[in-house]
């Protein structure tokens, strides 16, 4: 058993981030429970595609409006102590949506409200979160520690999450919530246990400056090759893939047929194709250059959209998100494992705030355009849309997608 532990969680990795890792775990099977329950939610109070592309709305627009001054606390204060503080934020929010839900009087504009606010706390303590694997973990160990955290995100997050969710749903719309409000809680506990190095400002530093710090992070992203291509890549992918997902839950009742626990099986087929880009990350990444898998992963991701907008036939679309989700995690872990190798420790929140901001651009712009089109053209049309869009992007970024591979 100890052997096990030691291939799969290696010592020298710490114990630190094994409560991390834990913490991690736990926080994401209740974030697979609401990614299904929330749309659910909406769409039990609401037929409405421009209502129901709101809920995307309000999980994205957060961290779009909020990042860039959470990269600068995490980088300024106690990256522990922020975690800590915004997960119990995100608690109490839980917490009044569950009494909400349960006494019969939460309506839609009152679901919309809570799930913005537990989005709010969840900028706050992903950021910092990110930045605590690069404290703890060695810089050759940081791709074990992040695809150690993707299998995680992976298998329950997105494997397990999303049907027990929608099952939990079908049983009654309060039970997804309560779940999650007992993992938060118990990820609050584990990760009081870390204890981190000296970081953040020291007796004697400038008085602090947001604006030349928030400057800072944008002019250190600009100027590195590596880092700045992918952020430019997230932004622009993430503009198309949000105009698609913003209207899954929709796509899948109407064009594939599905109930609520058909649209959490599409995601935990996604998963599962997740998990084998886990088991075949290490070959691919040891045959292809970053750049060539970039080249790869996107051409995948166009035709990811392309199928979805042709099949009706739920298992036709089950193969489609099978390869889509291995593709996800290949893409995800490669990014994050750059980026934390070449940012310095000190900028890690500021520039991984930039980042976020990337994808959250994307995501808040898609979502109103997916749910314009699907109101007017039908559920298909965000996926047509996202098809071409995609591939005028390959295009445009085939050249400097090679720049990924040189990233330090």
């Amino acid at each position: 058993m100890t052997s096990v532990v030691e291939r799969v969680l290696p010592a020298r990795l710490g114990t630190g981030f094994r409560w991390l890792l834990a913490s991690s775990w736990l926080t994401n099977l209740g974030d697979g429970l609401a990614a299904a329950a929330g749309p659910l939610l909406i769409a039990t109070l609401t037929r409405d595609p421009l209502m129901i592309s709101l809920a995307a709305l309000v999980g994205w627009a957060p961290p779009l409006l909020f990042s860039l001054y959470a990269g600068v606390l995490s980088d300024r204060h106690n990256r522990r102590t922020i975690v800590l503080v915004a997960n119990v934020a995100r608690a109490l929010v839980l917490a009044a949506l569950v009494a909400l839900t349960a006494t019969g009087t939460l309506t839609v504009a009152t679901a919309l409200a809570a799930l913005t606010l537990r989005s709010v706390a969840e900028v706050f303590a992903d950021n910092a979160t990110a930045t605590l694997t690069p404290m703890m973990v060695e810089r050759d160990d940081l791709s074990l520690a992040n695809a150690r955290l993707g299998t995680g995100f992976i298998t329950l997050n997105q494997l397990a999450g999303p049907p027990i969710g929608a099952a939990l749903f079908g049983l009654g719309m309060v039970w997804p919530f309560a779940s999650q409000l007992l993992l938060v809680a118990a990820g609050i506990v584990l990760v009081s246990r870390i204890t981190l190095p000296p970081h953040g400002r020291q007796a004697g530093d400038p008085k602090p400056d947001t604006l030349r710090e928030l400057i800072a992070g944008f002019r250190w992203t600009l100027r590195h090759a590596a880092v700045r291509t992918l952020a430019l890549t997230i932004l622009i992918f993430n503009f198309t893939f949000g105009a698609a997902w913003s209207v899954l839950v929709l796509y899948t009742q109407d064009q594939l047929g599905l109930g609520a626990i058909g649209y959490g099986l599409m995601a935990t087929i996604e998963g599962i194709g997740g998990l084998i880009g886990t088991a075949l990350y290490g070959t691919i990444t040891r045959r292809l250059s970053l750049g060539a898998l970039m080249r790869i992963g996107l051409i995948i991701e166009t035709l990811t959209h392309l199928g979805l907008a042709l099949t009706h036939t739920p298992w036709v679309a089950g193969g489609i998100f099978l390869v889509f989700g291995a593709h996800a995690f290949i893409w995800g872990t490669t990014s994050v494992t750059i980026r934390q190798r070449a940012v310095p420790r000190e900028l890690q929140g500021r520039v991984g705030s930039v980042n976020t901001i990337c994808v959250y651009a994307g995501l808040v712009v898609g979502s109103l355009i997916g749910g314009m089109l699907a109101t007017r053209f039908g559920v298909a049309a965000p996926f047509w849309f996202a098809f071409a869009g995609s591939a005028v992007f390959v295009v445009v970024l085939w050249r400097q997608l090679m720049l990924i591979a040189h990233d330090d």
